[in-house]
């Protein structure tokens, strides 16, 4: 029997007892459906995970009985930062939890020329919240215990400026493939372009900013497809997959 994860964005003792807050709580009973005595996981994102137990459920209040904790270490070695072209709805949703899944380190989402959201300051703070959400929720089904941070959204334009490592960017008239790359020795910085695609101006700020253009193979790939495609490709290649 598979068992749940839950995030907890607090510290965890061993042998603690907690009350869960209201949305925790809300997602234990209604989402999990779990019962009082029934066994999970719990992490708050520094590493560690613990064993912990339903202790109580009394109407809308939810404790946990916190036991011991577990030093299981998941991340890849491979530093990935990932820059991606923001897209509507549940296109972008999956897109970071792929990543996420992938082992990626870092997301910033990146407003481009083809960009067809557009998002006024109180949206932009929603948006950014949930999309950290689902990177949080992302962690709980596929066993990290460290959440990749996902940065504010940024112009392409400020965001490309001063990347380091190995920069790629994917581009159906990029001239190489992945396996034509050398191994590389830091992070890899990695864009990927929204649904319409990088513009001809953003294709060459990235070369002048020391991206190489790379294709996925011979057809053209949503927004979605490429950044999982990416991922899995660089962490069969360099990284932890397979």
């Amino acid at each position: 029997m598979r068992i749940s994860r839950l995030y907890l964005p607090r510290t965890l003792e061993e042998g603690a007892v907690l009350r869960l807050d209201e949305e925790s709580a809300h997602y234990l009973r209604t989402v999990l459906r779990l019962k009082k005595g029934t066994d999970l996981t719990v992490f708050n994102g520094d590493g560690s995970e613990y064993s912990a137990r339903v202790s109580d459920i009394v109407r809308d209040e939810v404790r946990l009985e916190i036991g011991d904790r577990r030093n299981r270490e998941v991340e890849s070695s491979l530093i990935t930062h990932l820059g991606l072209g923001i897209s509507r709805g549940e296109r972008m949703d999956l897109a970071i939890q792929k990543a996420v899944e992938l082992g990626v380190t870092r997301i910033t989402p990146l407003f481009t020329e083809h960009c067809v959201v557009r998002l006024d300051e109180a949206r932009r703070g929603n948006r950014h919240q949930h999309w950290q959400k689902v990177a949080r929720s992302a962690c709980e089904q596929c066993g990290r215990n460290r959440v990749p941070e996902v940065e504010e959204p940024a112009e392409l334009e400020d965001w490309i400026a001063g990347r380091e490592g190995l920069r790629l960017f994917f581009d159906p008239q990029g001239a190489v493939g992945l396996r034509d790359l050398p191994q590389p020795e830091g992070s890899v910085c990695l864009l990927s372009g929204p649904e319409g695609g990088f513009a001809a101006t953003e294709r060459a700020l990235a070369r002048e900013a020391g991206f190489t253009a790379v294709r996925l193979g011979p057809r053209i790939l949503r927004t979605e497809t490429a950044v999982l495609a990416a991922l899995s490709a660089i962490q069969a290649i360099w990284g932890d997959l397979g």
